[in-house]
């Protein structure tokens, strides 16, 4: 399973895939953090209507996780590797249909 990942992300050693993975996994808990205290900030409390909150949520936590997986990435001495993922992650939003 873990060769799949180092042959997809063109990485070759064991130690620089579990850097990565622990950059995730730290990424994904300090974007909820962030979103926790956007949302005290704002006032967003759990008697909130979901159709408030639900936009607010995605609108908050997908480009506080993108910022946090370059500057984690960094501090942990991976900035190209997560800089090319977030640039072929966010192209995947972007594409153009071709013309026929």
């Amino acid at each position: 399973m873990f060769d799949k990942f180092k042959v997809k992300w063109n990485i070759t050693s064991n130690w620089q895939l579990a850097i990565i993975l622990i950059v995730f996994s730290i990424t994904g808990s300090a974007a909820l953090v962030v979103r926790r205290f956007v949302f005290e900030w704002i006032g967003i409390t759990s008697e909130t209507s979901m159709w408030l909150k639900v936009p607010l949520y995605i609108l908050v936590l997908v480009p506080a996780y993108q910022i946090l997986l370059i500057i984690i990435g960094a501090i942990f001495g991976q900035y190209r590797f997560f800089y090319e993922f977030q640039k072929k992650s966010i192209g995947r939003f972007y594409r153009r249909k071709e013309k026929k």
